[in-house]
């Protein structure tokens, strides 16, 4: 079994470069990508760098022609018409956030701490509210769906199921929202071993769709928000967690 895996993710790995992202969307990707980076530019502050980062991803995803989020999730609109799963890739049913409209966060962060602990510690996801503080609670419903309530400023909250398109133990979890959630996304957590014995390089990628936006400008307000630090900061605790066996205060 263990080989099989390593099969898995090296074929994952080699995937990498693969063009996997249609030509429309490559267009939409640098024309955002260029916008947000204009805008942050202009903002300053940390809020306009976390905007003009994003825009720099767009446009490297549209130069590129190539999205992590889609390899891990077995997405390709280089060669279909359509979001659907690719034949050559080992992930199965495709996700259904709509790739004009998303927003994309990728972070990393290197832990010390091995693969298994923290791909075992991820996986069972009635533990996530323990770092990721906007969320109220994560219920498992069987071993592919989960149920999960958020909190949002001013006391509102939004609810979604999760559905794990993809898992790799101790490599890969992917998943996307089923159903009508009240924000479409889809996402993917890697686990890869740090050079030098230096525990763990985790990546966590992931595309959502905020409601009701459709121009550049009001994409820019809505990072101005800080999806983008909100995520950083739960990376941060779930490493110091894993780490100390406890969080640092808000």
């Amino acid at each position: 079994m263990a080989t099989g895996h390593i099969d898995r993710a090296t074929d994952l790995d080699a995937a990498v470069h693969r063009e996997n992202v249609g030509p429309v969307e490559r267009l939409a990707s640098i024309i955002t990508g260029g916008a947000l980076a204009v805008y942050g530019l202009r903002r300053r502050g940390a809020s306009g760098i976390g905007v003009a980062l994003l825009g720099a991803e767009l446009v490297r995803r549209g130069a590129s022609g190539h999205c992590l989020m889609y390899e891990a999730l077995g997405l390709d609109t280089a060669h279909t018409s359509r979001f659907a799963p690719r034949d050559d890739v080992v992930v199965g049913r495709a996700a259904t956030v709509n790739a004009r409209r998303a927003i994309k966060i990728e972070r990393f962060v290197t832990i010390h701490v091995p693969p298994d602990e923290l791909y075992a510690f991820w996986r069972d996801f009635e533990n996530l509210p323990r770092f990721m503080r906007h969320l109220e609670s994560v219920s498992v419903v069987d071993d592919r769906h989960s149920k999960w309530i958020a909190r949002l400023p001013g006391g509102r909250t939004i609810a979604w199921t999760a559905e794990i398109v993809n898992d790799i133990p101790n490599v890969l979890i992917a998943w996307k929202t089923v159903g009508n959630p009240d924000v479409a996304h889809a996402g993917s957590v890697h686990f890869r071993k740090a050079p030098y014995d230096r525990g763990t390089e985790l990546q966590l990628v992931f595309d959502y769709e905020p409601p009701g936006v459709h121009l550049v400008t009001q994409i820019a307000k809505l990072f101005g928000q800080a999806p983008d630090a909100l995520v950083r900061n739960d990376l941060q605790r779930f490493k110091q967690l894993m780490e100390t066996g406890d969080t640092a205060s808000p």
